[in-house]
């Protein structure tokens, strides 16, 4: 019973709203742009903040400047650590077409602006007050709970997760984890959907080279490699690839049609069949880009994104070569996809199909965790209480995290930086990221209960 009275404290939330958005302020003004990251300021501001209150946070270095602090907040031991994930690198920002400094954490019209204000500064920033106002309260804990804001994620994770789970994992070893990757909210019709991302594709990078006969510009030649590779790119930007069903893109597909009305509730169920996919997402789901995103949920992909071809504008070179960002999901393979590719570019070249080659540069294995666990059941709770018409999702990211080191080692990794709906996500990498401090407050409520629910006493 003390633990459930503890729990019923009214908490100065205004207080922990302030002091939040001033820490997120600064990680925002400590410019960590990745390449090259320097993120070791901001995991030393971290760490003297954690200090100040009695814990033993620990710096790590593995390269010149790739700073990741971790700390631990004791629990009883009785159940194994909840770790609380965040990285601290950025993608880079330049003044032009912001109406605020990218790196002045100005806070404007009821927002805090700027570089990682959503990704993923404002998530570092809600763990670290919420492990303060746990230290500060006493809160009883049947979990340790391990604070860790990393370096590298935004390039690979090299010098952040990465390098931990290799050389330091038992610095964040934990049961659970708590990432990036979902909190998004949608809406079909008038339900809201709050996803958390249980599994994420793997990066599988693709150069297609096209190979022809050379010449003078002049003549023009029938066998020019440039023609050949502007075939196989229409082809991936007009054909797409099978549908292959997941654990968590089935949970996801009936856990929408379920507070659907018919004929839509059926229509939606009916993704599920490769036969109709494409019809429902055009026809079906209004917001097309909630439609696009469902469908790379459904689909290994292939986006051209970089081409090279030639040195002078005279000359017919003997070779091009484009650059394709392939994702792949769980239980694909490099080798599945090939063969995918391989069907598409056949029929999109017919006889010079000789004269293209497929080559993996970068390959990597996707990601999943179980969708359905007492963390599952511990957010759902606390969504009832602070967004009670919503409904929770699984979710299936199409990017990459730094989950995709943490599952290998048999974690269970959920992502869950929860929103509301109006907070504009199209701003992540663009412009004018910023997050409303009526967001802000919103999470750190919602992810209290969160973790005291699920590792309180």
């Amino acid at each position: 019973m003390a633990g459930a009275k503890k729990s019923k404290v009214e908490l100065p939330w205004p207080t922990i709203l302030e002091e939040a958005t001033t820490h997120l302020s600064r990680l925002i003004q400590i410019d960590t742009t990745n390449p090259n990251g320097n993120e070791l300021p901001a995991a030393q501001y971290l760490a003297d903040v954690l200090r100040a209150e009695g814990l033993e946070p620990v710096v790590v270095e593995p390269a010149p400047g790739r700073g990741s602090v971790i700390a631990r907040l004791k629990g009883s031991g009785e159940k194994p650590p909840l770790l609380l994930l965040s990285h601290l690198d950025v993608v880079p920002a330049t003044k032009e077409g912001w109406l605020h400094d990218p790196f002045s954490g100005e806070v404007a019209e009821g927002e805090i602006w700027g570089r990682g204000a959503l990704d993923c500064k404002g998530l570092a920033a809600a763990w670290l007050e919420l492990v303060l106002v746990l230290k500060r309260t006493g809160y009883p804990l049947e979990r340790d709970i391990i604070f860790a804001a990393t370096a590298d994620e935004e390039m690979g994770g090299t010098w952040g997760v990465k390098w931990l789970a290799e050389n330091r994992f038992d610095l964040i070893q934990a049961e659970y984890a708590l990432n990036e990757g979902g909190g998004l909210a949608f809406r079909i019709g008038q339900q809201v959907y709050y996803t958390y991302q249980t599994a994420e594709k793997a990066i599988c990078w693709v150069r297609l080279r096209a190979k022809g006969t050379g010449g003078h510009a002049s003549i023009p030649l029938p066998d020019n490699p440039l023609i050949h590779l502007s075939k196989a790119i229409t082809a991936l930007g007009t054909r797409r690839l099978p549908v292959h069903l997941t654990s968590t893109t089935s949970d996801f597909i009936n856990a929408l049609a379920t507070k659907q009305p018919e004929p839509l509730a059926s229509s939606l169920r009916s993704l599920a069949n490769p036969a109709v996919t494409d019809q429902v997402l055009k026809r079906k789901i209004e917001d097309q880009k909630l439609a696009l995103m469902v469908n790379a949920m459904l689909r290994n992909t292939a986006s051209p994104t970089i081409i090279r071809a030639g040195e002078k504008t005279n000359v017919i070179p003997t070779q091009a070569e484009a650059e394709v960002d392939c994702r792949i999901l769980p239980g694909q393979t490099p080798e599945s996809l090939r063969s995918e590719l391989e069907l598409v570019l056949g029929k999109a070249l017919a006889r010079q199909r000789h004269r293209l080659e497929v080559e993996f540069t970068r390959t990597s294995l996707p990601t999943e965790s179980e969708p359905q666990t007492p963390l599952t059941e511990a957010i759902k709770k606390a969504l009832a209480q602070h967004a009670p018409q919503a409904t929770l999702v699984p979710y299936l990211v199409p990017g990459a995290t730094d989950a995709r080191f943490l599952r290998p080692k048999g974690m269970i990794v959920y992502g869950f930086w929860p929103t509301l709906p109006q907070v504009d996500h199209s701003t992540v990498h663009g412009l004018n990221e910023r997050l409303s401090l009526a967001s802000f407050d919103f999470a750190l409520r919602l992810l209290w209960d969160v973790i005291t629910g699920f590792a309180g006493k």
